[in-house]
């Protein structure tokens, strides 16, 4: 092994030990509906986060999709840009992007050995209060800013974990609030109604703001439009403030009109499939126009062509392999699985779709696939090594209800599913991967193993 072999092997080791350390402050999936210990852990540190301006996203489906058509725009105008998305699919640096490249392994790992004696502190402060310590999202969070501030990046994108006013990107206050459609998810922690959803999501527009939506239920705009009027921000809404006005296929994506607050832009080609997709990014759009000259300086048309062209989302309808086509999608709530199923439908003519499954705990399973059930032919019930993975039975149960026996069969190791769905597959079908982001990570890694990969 070179020394350079050797330095690589020896980085990955302390940033794969970041992410051991930040795992073994649990489950990501019980957050601590808190912002007083983030709030303490960053002031430790020196407030990072007021060092550069912020654009924040949150909403149900759609955020990372939209964070990074954002990013891709403002690093396009030559800007440094920090990038905060979750949950990663394969490796943790994918979460903490700067200026379009996950962080480097040695990056993290010491700025990782920076922020851990502060996190340290705030955690023997909390367990003399009685507190839990810092979980591993407000950790996560306190270094990514950190990490943001010590490359230095001009503006950073940053996608709620969850929710909004308790979510531990919180402490940073955003100069753009962005919103994505609202629906039901994570009920347990954030209410039973879109209304209730909505209100804490509306806890990150700040004074003076601007709040960029996209189309949204009543009852969602209500409580959007109610946090903005008691933050005195502006409120720009899809359909009104800014408009997709046509979305058609193209070769590896489509081509979209849009009208922005400032400007229409015509032409564009956006290589991610899907009408959602073309949403998310007429949002973008009118995010940029708000961050960059406050809605009312048009995009220059060659900039704006080249941050889109080269966005990429993956595990996002994305297409990992052919002969046969394997696709995977993190759609993990009934919202996502009918924009995924409306996004197949429009962007592919396959002969028939295999769908390998596998939803957490936590998730309306049945919603889900109720969803995916009119465009898929046949079922794959899988788990992935997930510990809130839904019991293979269990989930079978659920899908076999909807779908019927004979169109349903279980395999409980999804390397085993893929194996066996494109031995199976005709040279018009496909397989689709999908159900929760943990399954399409999995799959995205064995595909890489195998070297089947795209």
């Amino acid at each position: 092994m070179s020394r350079d072999d050797a330095q690589a092997a020896a980085d990955r080791a302390a940033a794969d030990a970041v992410h051991a350390e930040l795992i073994a402050r649990g489950s990501e999936g019980s957050p601590q509906p808190r912002l007083d210990a983030a709030r303490r852990a960053v002031e430790l540190l020196g407030d990072p986060q007021r060092s550069f301006a912020i654009v924040h996203i949150t909403g149900t489906n759609g955020k990372t999709s939209t964070a990074r058509m954002i990013e891709s725009i403002l690093r396009a105008y030559g800007l440094r840009t920090g990038l905060l998305t979750s949950p990663h699919l394969l490796r943790i640096n994918e979460r903490i992007v700067i200026d379009g490249e996950p962080i480097a392994d040695r990056a993290l790992a010491d700025n990782w050995a920076d922020v851990a004696p502060y996190l340290l502190m705030v955690d023997a402060e909390l367990a003399a209060s009685g507190e839990p310590a810092l979980s591993n999202f407000e950790a996560l969070t306190a270094l990514a800013y950190a990490s943001f501030a010590d490359a230095p990046v001009d503006v950073a994108v940053i996608e709620v974990g969850m929710g909004g006013e308790w979510d531990s990107t919180n402490v940073a206050d955003g100069d753009v609030a962005v919103f994505t459609p609202i629906a039901l998810d994570h009920t347990r922690y954030l209410g039973d109604t879109v209304a209730e959803i909505a209100r804490t999501k509306a806890g990150i527009v700040k004074p003076a703001a601007t709040v960029v939506t996209a189309l949204q239920a009543t009852e969602a705009m209500d409580e959007i439009v109610a946090a903005a009027a008691h933050n005195e921000a502006e409120v720009v809404a899809e359909g009104v403030g800014f408009a997709l006005l046509d979305a058609r296929l193209a070769v590896g994506g489509q081509l979209i009109d849009v009208r922005g607050r400032a400007g229409e832009y015509r032409e564009l080609f956006l290589p991610l499939f899907g009408e959602y997709q073309a949403h998310n990014a007429a949002v973008a759009i009118a995010a940029v126009e708000s961050f960059l000259g406050d809605g009312t300086q048009p995009l220059a048309d060659d900039v704006l062509t080249e941050g889109l062209a080269t966005v990429t989302s993956p595990g996002r309808l994305q297409l990992i392999g052919i002969e046969p086509s394997v696709l995977v999608d993190a759609a993990h709530n009934p919202h996502g699985a009918q924009a995924l199923g409306r996004a197949l439908m429009e962007s592919f003519a396959f002969d028939s779709i295999t769908a390998i499954v596998g939803v957490l705990a936590d998730k309306d399973d049945r919603g889900i696939i109720e969803a995916l059930d009119p465009i898929v032919d046949r079922f794959i019930v899988t788990r992935s090594d997930s510990a809130r993975a839904v019991d293979v039975d269990d989930l079978a149960e659920t899908v076999t209800a909807i779908a019927g026996p004979d169109r349903v069969r279980i395999e409980p190791d999804p390397a085993v599913a893929l194996a066996e769905a494109r031995d199976e597959a005709g040279p018009n079908d496909a397989i689709l991967v999908t159900g929760s982001i943990t399954l399409v990570g999995q799959a995205m890694l064995i595909a890489r193993e195998q070297n089947w990969m795209l």
